[in-house]
């Protein structure tokens, strides 16, 4: 196991940061700057698998299912952190994306020891989620060889839900246990093998995308805007108030009082508008057009 690990990307030394520990503040920053350029490269050489993984969790979501990120340390945070930002972005039912870490909620603020040590725990926690072929699972690791994550994988497989790994390194052992796998390849760390790092940076982005773009798929963005965007207070509310305005090109008032006729639903409250329908007859025509909203405006 030692000589794996050294043999890692993510563990190797950084030959440009060698001399970091006697660096000025200033000598720190641009080191590690220089270092970040090269995590959007990265990224974008995996593009490919990224698109294989977003078509996976946009047909889970069109049968009921769900997209499920599992990991252990930064990287299960990672995953927590994307899944509860889709509620307030897309009005999602909280469990349609679940960020799981290993060694629980608590494990989140305070790191618990040993929790990704166990692939018996990574399926124990799907298990928990009754976990079905419907679901998607990413399965987080920058170095591509945690346990936990490697049960976690083995297990949806055996369920017939799709799997996801998501790693740092080439031939990862989680890419094994994977439908498909996204190899980010970001290089050594200036701190070396802290991969809260360039690693933890390139795994947030990719997520960002995957989450991001198959809400898009679904229908919950109208050009560039979250149409879907759950208004639960004041900022939110102006800023769905916005996003009708800009579609719709009406006045602050009309547009107020058509969110406010809407309960809230920026969508509705678009096509009450553009199509000059009552709130009821708006929600008709949305499940008519699946619920895209461009597909609604443009119905003769």
């Amino acid at each position: 196991m030692q000589h794996n690990l050294k043999a890692l990307t993510t563990e190797s030394r950084n030959e440009r940061s060698m001399q970091i520990d006697t660096a000025q503040p200033m000598d720190i920053l641009r080191i590690m700057n220089e270092d970040d350029k090269k995590i959007a490269k990265a990224v974008e050489d995996v593009l490919p698998d990224i698109e294989v993984a977003v078509q996976y969790v946009f047909e889970s979501f069109k049968q009921g299912g769900r997209l499920i990120y599992i990991g252990a340390g930064t990287s299960g945070r990672l995953g927590v952190l994307d899944a509860v930002e889709c509620p307030p972005t897309f009005s999602t039912d909280p469990g349609m994306v679940q960020g799981i870490m290993a060694g629980g909620e608590n494990a989140f603020v305070k790191a618990v020891e040993g929790a990704e040590d166990k692939p018996e725990a990574g399926e124990e926690d799907l298990r928990k989620i009754g976990l079905s072929e419907k679901d998607t699972v990413i399965g987080i690791a920058a170095s591509g060889r945690t346990p936990y994550v490697i049960g976690a994988l083995q297990y949806a497989r055996s369920v017939k839900a799709k799997a996801v790994a998501l790693s740092c390194n080439e031939n990862a052992l989680i890419s094994k246990e994977a439908d498909q796998a996204i190899e980010v390849v970001v290089g050594p760390e200036v701190l070396t093998g802290s991969t809260r790092l360039k690693a933890a940076t390139a795994h947030k982005m990719i997520l960002n995308m995957i989450s991001t773009s198959s809400m898009i798929l679904l229908g919950k963005a109208y050009e560039n805007l979250m149409i879907d965007v759950h208004v639960s207070n004041e900022k939110l509310k102006e800023r769905a108030i916005n996003i009708i305005m800009k579609v719709t090109d009406v006045s602050y008032d009309r547009a107020l009082k058509a969110l406010e006729a809407a309960d809230l639903q920026v969508k509705i409250a678009i096509v009450m508008i553009k199509k000059s329908l009552t709130k009821e007859d708006a929600i008709a025509l949305l499940e008519q057009s699946d619920g895209y909203v461009r597909k609604a405006i443009e119905t003769e």
